[in-house]
């Protein structure tokens, strides 16, 4: 496995992506709205930093951990060839499991997230391309 991405809250994603693309010369690769989501993904050259903002009126996942804990670090995404695999590794591990089988993400890819009370206080995901 390697680093694939940071998933970033915000509230406004296009001054955001601005700021990003300036600081990091890192240009928007890709932009799509994903269920209630505004997402973009900025290339670092290693890895993206993924931009996450909830669509207006949402009530969504995105928005609620906006009003929880404000724009920041959302999650961090380790890229692996086998989703499945990766969460029966962890799962045999005796980590806890937010989502129990792989589930379409953004960009088109394979996701499952593994609950933060079990990776030290992060959410991590685990994307397949």
């Amino acid at each position: 496995m390697e680093f694939d991405h940071a998933g970033v809250a915000t509230d406004d994603l296009d001054a955001l992506a601005g700021l990003y693309a300036d600081l990091f010369d890192a240009p928007v690769v890709h932009e799509e709205t994903f269920g209630d989501l505004r997402v973009a993904f900025l290339d670092l050259g290693n890895g993206y930093v993924e931009l996450l903002e909830p669509l207006p009126d949402s009530e969504g996942t995105m928005a609620r951990y906006l009003d929880r804990h404000g724009p920041g670090i959302h999650h961090l995404a380790v890229r692996t060839e086998d989703v499945a695999a990766a969460l029966q590794a962890a799962r045999e591990a005796g980590l806890d499991l937010i989502d129990e089988e792989p589930r379409p993400g953004a960009w088109g890819h394979e996701v499952a997230f593994l609950h933060p009370e079990s990776t030290g206080g992060v959410l991590v995901e685990f994307v397949q391309h």
